[in-house]
């Protein structure tokens, strides 16, 4: 009987020496192999395409590309690989981001060997991963009365500022988001300031990236 083969992983962590730690307690998990390591979004985006691994083990605060724009990418240009986050955020934005970016799974850094390697194995099977504190968060959070409108990056903006802000953090300028909109630039321009105000964001640079780290304006 032939054996099974391995579930292959792309570890991406910008800290090289934890990112060396994990391949190689991966690397001793049977029905596990390491296939490749990368140090930011970008760089995972191209071992992705390159390697094409079953799971990528993704970090979410790197510099340059971070974990949720490289997750929108790798989700969509192949769907048939899993992400699963590995990260020190467990804050219920950080958690939902990643889900509406496409990961499949969501452990904290603390999680232990053990732990990791049966959410390989699950979610190459595709299954979906939580650790056990972010399963009860998840559990508990659907099962409010306010569900549905809390699963909505920034909850406190109204839909329209919500809009404004994804098409922002899509690059556009206050004339094309006007047109896109069908909406005065004057419009625009007020409703924009006041999502900077509700953000506490002092520029639009600062806004997007605010928006991008909560899963707006990806792909």
């Amino acid at each position: 009987m032939s054996q099974p083969q391995p579930v292959t992983v792309l570890v991406v962590d910008d800290h090289p020496i934890f990112r060396a730690g994990m391949a190689t307690v991966l690397g001793d998990l049977p029905g596990v192999t390491v296939i490749g390591e990368a140090s930011d979004g970008a760089q995972a985006i191209t071992a992705t395409a390159r390697l094409l691994p079953h799971i990528v083990l993704m970090d979410l605060r790197m510099p340059g590309v971070g974990g949720l724009e490289a997750t929108a990418q790798i989700t969509t240009a192949h769907p048939e690989v899993a992400v699963i986050v590995l990260t020190m955020d467990e804050d219920d934005d950080s958690v939902f981001a990643a889900l509406r970016a496409g990961a499949c799974g969501y452990l904290l850094k603390e999680a232990d060997g053990a732990d990791v390697h049966r959410a390989l194995l699950g979610a190459a099977r595709g299954e979906a991963i939580f650790g056990p504190r972010i399963a009860q968060r998840v559990l508990a959070h659907f099962a409010s009365p306010h569900a549905a409108r809390d699963t909505l990056p920034f909850p406190h903006l109204t839909d329209r500022e919500r809009q404004i802000l994804d098409l922002l953090s899509r690059g556009l300028d206050n004339a094309s988001i006007a047109r896109h909109l069908s909406l005065s630039e004057k419009t625009v321009r007020n409703r924009v300031s006041d999502v900077l105000a509700k953000l506490r964001a002092r520029t639009r640079a600062e806004a997007v990236a605010l928006a991008r780290d909560a899963g707006l304006g990806l792909p």
